[in-house]
């Protein structure tokens, strides 16, 4: 234990256990984001869901037409497109925790909208797209309430773990799928699924409510009394606003918020143009969030999420929901090896070594389905589903987590809401291209297709090699201090450490801090602190970067 009865030490620093609730609870929202990707690959293959939505062919069988799929399982996107959008205002009018009430709330009513569908596929496309609208806000909402309260010590793991729980619900949705498909005749089938769904989003939606403030955001209203108190509870440290950690967090933090505060708050022109507010590299940032978003869905994971079940049912694959099940594992258990992966490697390694490991698989997967036709070869089948399980494997390890601790990260705080959304809705717009071309792509061109992908994962390698800085274990600000470092080059930020910092695990403060541990009352510890720090800025070399 660290100083206080509610904190644990995490690299020599106290991290509170409040922070690390906060978190569990804040992961509902990948968990819900995750559920409902991962729920219609399965719920489009029932029979009950065909006879109500499907069309009638000219055999007179009742199937999907390739448009109708593409628009029931794509304009999903849309609605999350426009809830992103949305949530840049939210986040900031409502403050973080309310505007995750609000996206669960909205939630709710697009799920009850389609359990309430009889026979239009257009109600149901609909209720998918309000539902949309809620998961988007919880896609921007979430990171940046993670980024904003999670200790610098803990905040790759915990951001990180959105996608962990994104991953588990997509799991989730496939084993609730694999249990309902012996009815998949009755109405209940779909609609539990669905309704599983609304039961995960209310500990979120009512939870949060009861979690800290983001102390980032009370600073930025002008409220810096509650922002220390509530940094105070991230460390586990109510009662000791002197420690160690919580001055030296909210020094950076308010240094940070008063200079940007000088100059105003960012419009979305000045997102994308830099200006007047001549942040160094913010309309940088801003094209690289979007173009990170956008190709992490062009790797092609819906691909297979939104898809897999369809594909390998055509592939001839006996069970396609057993074989979904089976890459939902697959993504599970690889993401929680990629959050010791970020941790231990960075950002930069990972994401570009995982860019080429999944074009190669994509290319076999691809290549053996277009050589061959896999329904006529059981060995093709075979080869389509390893090649998906070693794909999905590098993805959830490095692209799927990866992404989004960059995206929360990277934005200063004067236009981070809005930067966090515009980069998000391009994750939306990527997955909605994906969700609705891939039906009609798949009937013209088949496996073919993949090659697409193959191209794509390649082109994010190369993003991420020449654009992408290294910010780990570095704090929020130091992040925005080394975008604004001019002349320094993404492959060459690995090096780089703020000013003051002994290096990126910024160790100086963390001796002192053990210096304090080790002293038995804490009085003397914050009297031993305060004069070791005294001595150190006489001598010229202040504990923390300017």
């Amino acid at each position: 234990m660290g100083l206080g009865k509610k904190s644990i030490r995490i690299r020599g620093a106290d991290c509170g256990v409040e922070a690390i609730l906060l978190g569990v609870i804040t992961n509902i929202g990948g968990f819900l984001f995750g559920y409902d990707t991962g729920q219609i690959s399965g719920i489009q293959l029932f029979q009950d869901f065909i006879q109500r939505f499907g069309q009638e062919q000219p055999n007179g069988e009742i199937a999907f037409t390739p448009i109708i799929l593409s628009l029931i399982v794509s304009l999903m996107s849309i609605g999350t497109l426009f809830g992103a959008l949305l949530g840049a205002y939210s986040a900031d009018w409502l403050g973080r925790r309310k505007n995750l009430t609000l996206g669960v709330f909205i939630f709710i009513i697009g799920n009850i909208l389609q359990i309430t569908a009889m026979n239009s596929w257009v109600h149901m496309m609909i209720g998918r797209m309000v539902a949309g609208v809620g998961v988007g806000i919880l896609s921007v909402g979430v990171p940046l309430f993670m980024s904003e309260t999670s200790p610098k010590e803990i905040r790759g793991p915990v951001v990180a773990s959105y996608q962990l729980m994104i991953t588990v619900g997509i799991l989730v949705s496939n084993i609730v799928n694999y249990g309902v498909r012996d009815i998949q005749e009755s109405a209940w089938s779909w609609r539990a699924v669905i309704l599983i769904g609304i039961i995960f989003s209310l500990p979120l939606g009512i939870g949060v409510l009861f979690c800290v403030e983001s102390p980032r955001w009370l600073m930025g209203q002008g409220r810096a009394e509650e922002a220390k108190l509530a940094m105070a509870r991230l460390r586990g440290v109510k009662g000791d606003l002197d420690n160690v950690f919580v001055e030296r967090d909210f020094r950076e933090m308010r240094e940070a918020i008063e200079a940007e505060k000088s100059v105003g708050n960012a419009g979305w022109v000045e997102c994308f143009t830099g200006k007047p507010s001549g942040i160094t590299r913010l309309a940088y940032r801003t094209y690289l969030g979007c173009a990170l978003q956008f190709l992490q869905q062009w790797t092609g994971v819906n691909y297979f999420f939104y898809y897999g079940a369809t594909i390998f049912q055509s592939a001839g694959i006996e069970d396609p929901i057993q074989t979904q099940l089976i890459l939902g594992a697959v993504n599970v258990f690889c993401t929680l090896w990629g959050l010791w992966i970020l941790g231990r490697f960075g950002r930069r390694k990972p994401l570009f070594f995982g860019g080429i490991w999944q074009a190669v698989w994509f290319c076999v997967f691809s290549a053996t389905a277009t050589a061959v036709d896999p329904t006529t070869n059981s060995t093709i089948g075979i080869v389509m589903i390893v090649s998906g399980c070693l794909f999905i494997a590098s993805f959830a390890a490095t692209w799927g987590p990866g992404i989004w601790i960059i995206i929360g990260e990277i934005f200063p705080l004067k236009s981070r809401a809005k930067q966090a959304s515009l980069a998000t809705s391009f994750n939306w717009l990527g997955n909605f291209m994906v969700a609705f071309l891939t039906p009609l792509a798949d009937d013209g061109i088949g496996a073919a297709y993949g090659f697409v992908f193959v191209a794509c994962n390649l082109a994010g390698a190369l993003v991420v090699y020449f654009f992408v800085f290294e910010s780990e274990n570095l704090t929020l600000e130091a992040v925005d201090e080394m975008y604004r470092t001019k002349d320094l080059k993404a492959w060459k930020s690995s090096s780089w450490i703020p000013a003051g910092w002994h290096d990126r695990n910024n160790r100086m403060d963390a001796d002192m801090a053990d210096d304090v541990t080790r002293v038995g009352s804490e009085d003397l510890g914050r009297k031993s602190y305060k004069t070791n720090h005294a001595q150190i800025e006489k001598a010229g070399t202040p504990p923390q970067h300017a």
